[in-house]
This record gives structure tokens, C-alpha cells and sequence, in this order.
């Protein structure tokens, strides 16, 4: 695996000049770590129009005017970890709750509803209350009315994921949250997401276990946001390089108010934001770009098309949060409260196309067994 040496990449960023970005901007294909660095340096932002208009083309021309649609579905919000920045940290309110799988049908149930056909597993890192086998067990429930199943999760083993594949797990999300590991400590003080090597090694293990497609991402706020998705960048490299099957995408959460949570310690603005955005498909033409609803309507409207190709719609981010248990501890405040027929009404305004499933479902019938889902 890729080792980073974080200060001297924010170095090298802080040094790039006017002629380091023209040149990038030159580039076609897929880009060296150095054009991305470029990309992402001080040194770019008088360029951000002109890096907006190639990222809008080079996602027109590999991905049209669609946008997949997806919602999470927070099935536990038990931690052992006591993570500085997150609302499900052990240190927080006691009150927690881990969905059975009558709630957790009737959950996905009112997703479907909601046509939704994409969905994203989300729990607290706590291998008691939310194993690999209660996860085996929800995914085999809903595999024949769901076209695209995905977790992000605690980091599991090899032959845990290849079970979860086998049952119909299509993609793993596991997030480095920041790549500076001589701080890396600060924000995770204690619990098993403590160990960042062994983080960092998840999506390894995801790939190689057989995993179709796999997530990358940092939580901008904690560390300098430009040498954290440079990191990420050589990370996807070093994966690609390996496991050049699988599909890879980025995502590049703000810090969100949640409860216990310290101020953050880097400001992200909107811009800096929309120059990450620009940077990464310049960098990869096939990556997907994930945007979920921490970031508010109006933005999002106006990111979706700088390179954006899957958002979230009518998240709830805590367990049984869209069929009324709603007093639960939340892992953070979403910003964009739009339903998914909201959300794909203004995707149609601008001329862009919904994506709510990859293909037809009686070609896709997936193994598992039948979910009921109530009315």
C-alpha cells in the first residue's frame, strides 16, 4: 500500500505554480498525482471556471446527463469508538437503538415506496450490536427488490466480505476520514477505528475479496483538504493499479453539526469545495463523485454539474428514522431535506435523467430470499 507522507505532500501542493495548472489542464485521460496536486493547490483557484467547464464535458461525455439516486438506510447507531466529530461517538447520549429486521424491512419498504432502488447500509462501528452476520442477514432479506446494495460499515475481514458478496453485497464505502496519520489520533483517541493501518487497508481487503465497486473518502474539516484528497488520490491509484476490475468512486463529506462534535479545524468553503470536485474528475474521468445531503439544496443544484454522478435524496441518518422512530441518536444534520421525486423533478428541470436502477429487475432477480415490505 501507498505510504503517505502527508506533510511533504502539503509542501509540494503549497508549491505549485501558474505553469504546474496550465499544464495539468493540458493533460487528457488520466492524469498523474502531480497534475492533481496542481489541481487542487492555491495556484488553481483563478482557474476554477475553466477547470469546471472540462469537468462538465468529461462527465457528459463518459457518464451523459444522469444522475443515480440512492438513500441511506441507518440500521444501528452503537459505536465503541470515540470519534471527536461524529454524533454516534460512545462518549454521546446512551440512547441507541439497533433496527430488527421487521423495522429494517419496513425501513427499506418505505424507500421503495419512495422508488429508491439504491441503498446504502449505514451503521456505528460496534461488532455486538451490528456483526458481518447481522449484515449477511439484511442483505439477503432485500437482495430481489433492491438493484444496488452497498454498506459503510466498520472495516470487516476478507472472508467477511466474501460472504457479503456472495449474498449480494455490490459495494463497500470505507472512509480514511484524513490521511495525516501523526493526527489521525486526535480524532480517534480510542476504539478499534483508532488503527489506521488497518483502516486504510478495508478497501484491499473489500477488492480483493471480490468486491464490485468500492468508495473512497475524507471528512473535509479535519486536515488541509488538499493534501487529504491528494492522499486519496494516490490511494485510488495504488487500488487501481491492483484490482483494476473494480469500479472506484470518491466522496468528500463536509463536517456536519452533530452532537459532542469539536469545531472544525480547517474551513472548507463552497468554492474550495467546487474546486475538489473539479480536480478529481480532471484526475479520473471513470470515478464516481458522491454528494450527500450534509451539503444544502441550493449548493448541491449547483455542484451536481461540475462532475457529480450519485446523490443521496431524503436521507435520514438515524435507525428507523423514515418510519417515525425518530428519537434516536443521529450521526449528523442532513442540509438538504428534499424527497427523492423533489430532487429528481429539478434533475429533469436542467435536463439531466434520474437513475433509479441499472437495469431491469427481472434480469437482476439477485439470490436472498423475497422481502415483504409493508403497505
Amino acid at each position: 500500500m501507498t505510504d503517505f507522507h502527508w506533510d511533504d505532500i502539503r509542501l509540494s501542493i503549497q508549491k505549485k505554480n501558474k505553469k504546474d495548472v496550465e499544464n495539468a489542464l493540458t493533460r487528457s485521460g488520466f492524469l498523474s498525482i502531480e497534475d492533481f496536486k496542481a489541481l487542487l493547490s492555491p495556484a488553481a483557484q483563478p482557474y476554477l471556471e475553466t477547470m469546471a467547464g472540462i469537468s462538465h464535458s468529461l462527465t457528459i461525455k463518459r457518464f451523459g446527463r444522469t444522475i443515480q439516486l440512492y438513500a441511506p438506510v441507518y440500521v444501528s447507531n452503537y459505536c465503541t469508538n470515540f470519534c471527536t466529530y461524529c454524533g454516534f461517538s460512545c462518549k454521546n447520549s446512551p440512547e441507541r437503538k439497533v433496527l430488527n429486521r421487521c423495522e429494517f424491512l419496513n425501513e427499506c419498504g418505505y424507500l421503495h415506496s419512495q422508488k429508491i432502488t439504491h441503498i446504502l447500509l449505514v451503521s456505528g462501528e460496534s461488532n455486538i450490536h451490528a456483526s458481518a452476520l447481522y449484515f449477511k442477514d439484511l442483505i439477503a432479506a432485500i437482495r430481489s427488490r433492491f438493484h444496488n446494495i452497498c454498506i459503510e460499515v466498520q472495516p470487516l475481514s476478507a472472508p467477511e466480505y466474501e460472504e457479503l458478496i456472495q449474498c449480494g453485497l455490490d459495494a463497500v464505502y470505507i472512509y480514511q476520514e484524513t490521511y495525516n496519520k501523526k493526527q489521525y489520533g486526535s480524532y480517534h483517541p480510542k476504539g478499534p477505528k483508532s488503527d489506521y493501518e488497518y483502516r486504510l487497508r478495508t478497501p484491499e481487503r473489500a477488492c480483493g475479496a471480490g468486491i464490485t465497486r468500492a468508495g473512497l473518502g475524507v471528512l473535509l474539516g479535519l486536515e488541509d483538504w488538499a493534501a487529504d484528497i491528494a492522499c486519496m488520490g494516490m490511494h485510488l491509484r495504488a487500488l487501481q493499479k491492483k484490482y483494476w476490475k473494480t469500479r472506484f468512486s470518491f466522496s468528500f463529506p463536509r463536517l456536519r453539526p452533530a452532537e459532542g462534535m469539536l469545531p472544525p479545524k480547517v474551513t472548507v468553503s463552497n468554492r474550495d469545495l467546487a474546486q475538489i470536485i473539479c480536480a478529481c474528475r480532471l484526475f479520473d474521468e471513470d470515478i464516481d463523485l458522491v454528494l450527500s445531503t450534509r451539503e444544502s439544496a441550493g449548493l448541491r443544484n449547483k455542484l451536481i454539474p461540475l462532475g457529480i454522478t450519485a446523490i443521496s435524496a431524503g436521507s435520514k441518518t438515524s435507525p428507523g428514522g423514515y418510519t417515525g422512530e425518530t428519537g434516536t441518536l443521529e450521526q449528523f444534520r442532513i442540509d438538504d431535506e428534499r424527497s427523492p421525486e423533489s430532487v429528481s423533478k429539478y434533475l429533469g428541470s436542467i435536463g439531466y435523467e434520474t437513475v433509479w436502477k441499472d437495469w431491469a429487475e427481472e434480469l437482476h432477480p439477485g439470490p436472498g430470499t423475497e422481502a415483504r415490505f409493508s403497505k
